[in-house]
């Protein structure tokens, strides 16, 4: 009896990949959307993540269409530096951290898993709508998006992966989850230009009121993303929609001051070809991830506020750790409960995390920067990166000698 997948973003389609590497072949994709394409701007890979894709036998694809990242630097709205680290290999780790476009990731991961499992394996056009109990396992219920014909799936479990806005979720929690905001808004995009810094350097700017992230994906290919309070007139958009397009010059007319020697963030933003508004959103941190057998897994188990790299990682780790538990486990359901027991205070300890990085921690920072303090402000963002890299799994020491979630196949 297969295992139903409802979405194919990257913790979908991981979850996918890590079943399969583990022996199960029957992995069955329903997505939405009639169409995958390639939308979208840049994410981050850190280390923990690229491991874990790494050893998914995705390594040689990933760093052809990402940008080793060297170094991560701090600086404060006046352009100057008040702290940088070293980032991937050049930190010590086993593994690269990259900056890739989401589209062309997401591109990869649907490739391979139509590769290993065969071109049926991702069904599009499929929401799934409904999940049924059943003696030996679950019937999923699913609506076709073109015709409206409603079919059904006898599955084994079924792994809830299907958004921050997840219908399926709420109907297994049993109310609507509202999505939370803090009152910021993400304003994102690409740009052509040519390289700053190192080259392969990804810099934050600015301080507790706004603040421009700013790293290369592709040769000659900048992202950024720029947050800020939400306005009068901006930042009304629906909570939970990344895809909201807006023209360049209205992020641009936010940082008109934001001119250094060594990168023009005015004139990035104002050249870029396409840019997007987000109302940032997460949700609650949930008391429960597993209902039966669903499963909640990525952005409808514990979406995030997207800061420390942190939103897609999350979701590949779920992937690998409950396929580990599919595999290993002596029953289906004792896997989906060792699973949660394993993901859920992790993640949620990052989503409180995140929250506090986009409040209280960068009003601190800020504040000593503007004292004139910029060395008790490195050491404030030296301190905060130390612990959150601990609770979010990718200590260096720790990723490095931590045994892996491969399991070999039986032969």
């Amino acid at each position: 009896m297969s295992i139903v997948i409802a979405g194919a973003g990257i913790g979908g389609l991981t979850a996918a990949l890590s079943l399969h590497a583990v022996g199960r072949n029957d992995v069955l994709v329903l997505e939405a959307v009639r169409e995958i394409r390639d939308v979208g701007v840049g994410i981050n890979l850190p280390p923990h993540a690229v491991r874990e894709l790494s050893e998914l036998g995705l390594g040689d694809a990933l760093d052809s269409i990402g940008v080793r990242t060297k170094e991560l630097a701090y600086y404060d709205p006046a352009g100057q530096l008040i702290w940088a680290e070293p980032r991937g290999l050049d930190a010590g780790y086993r593994w690269p951290q990259y900056s890739v476009h989401r589209g062309r990731l997401q591109r990869l991961l649907v490739d391979a898993v139509r590769e290993r499992l065969g071109a049926a394996a991702i069904q599009v056009g499929q929401r799934v709508t409904a999940v049924k109990e059943a003696a030996d396992g679950v019937v999923v219920e699913v609506v076709d998006a073109a015709t409206g014909i409603i079919s059904s799936h006898a599955a084994e479990a079924v792994v809830v992966a299907d958004g921050i806005r997840s219908g399926l979720r709420d109907s297994l929690i049993g109310a609507v989850t509202p999505l939370a905001s803090n009152g910021w808004v993400m304003y994102r995009g690409t740009a052509a230009a040519g390289p700053f810094l190192t080259g392969e350097s990804m810099v934050i700017i600015g301080d507790e009121s706004q603040r421009i992230v700013v790293y290369p994906i592709g040769p000659g290919l900048l992202n950024w993303l720029l947050v800020r309070p939400k306005s009068e007139d901006r930042g009304t958009g629906e909570l939970g929609n990344w895809n909201v397009p807006i023209a360049p010059e209205v992020a641009a007319s936010f940082v008109r001051n934001y001119r250094f020697d060594w990168l023009d963030v005015h004139a990035l933003i104002a050249s870029s070809t396409e840019a997007y508004e987000y109302p940032m959103a997460d949700i609650d941190p949930l008391p429960q991830w597993v209902f039966g057998g669903c499963v909640l897994l990525g952005d409808s188990a514990h979406a995030m506020y997207p800061f420390g790299s942190n939103g897609a990682s999350q979701a590949i780790l779920d992937a690998r750790v409950l396929a580990y538990q599919v595999a290993t486990a002596s029953t289906i359901d004792e896997a989906l409960k060792t699973y949660e027991a394993l993901r859920r205070p992790v993640a949620t300890e990052v989503q409180l995390a995140n929250r506090r990085q986009a409040g209280d921690v960068m009003a601190r920072v800020s504040a000593m920067a503007r004292r004139g303090a910029h060395g008790d402000a490195a050491a404030e963002l030296q301190e905060i990166e130390r612990r959150y890299k601990q609770l979010a799994g990718f200590d260096v020491g720790a990723l490095n000698e931590r045994r892996s979630w491969s399991v070999l196949k039986a032969s």
